[in-house]
């Protein structure tokens, strides 16, 4: 079984969750599962998948956020996550930690 890329996610009010990619297949059927019959998406269903196959610690559900601000940021995050919206969010990071450690001589 292929292991699967992960990512911490901190949310503005200072809660952490780890988000994994399901793979390819289950984000294809995430979307899938998300739409009603006319093919628009409901943030309601798109939510469920996202706390069930994304985010898997803590595992929640939607009723555990206490704040609606705190509950679409994170299932935001971890949709662009598994759809690589976030990309230029990694390679920022790439390009700071290349630049730290190019600083440093051996």
């Amino acid at each position: 079984m292929t292991a699967f890329k992960q990512k911490l996610f901190t949310s503005e009010a200072g809660n952490t969750y780890t988000f994994q990619h399901p793979g390819v297949r289950m984000v294809s059927k995430i979307n899938d599962a998300s739409k009603n019959k006319h093919g628009v998406i409901m943030e309601e269903r798109l939510s469920e998948e996202i706390l069930k196959h994304v985010i898997v610690q803590p595992k929640m559900k939607i009723d555990d956020f206490g704040d609606y601000q705190e509950y679409q940021e994170t299932i935001n995050a971890a949709y662009a996550f598994i759809s690589g919206q976030d990309k230029d969010d990694d390679q920022a990071g790439d390009n700071h930690d290349r630049q730290a450690g190019s600083k440093t001589e051996g």
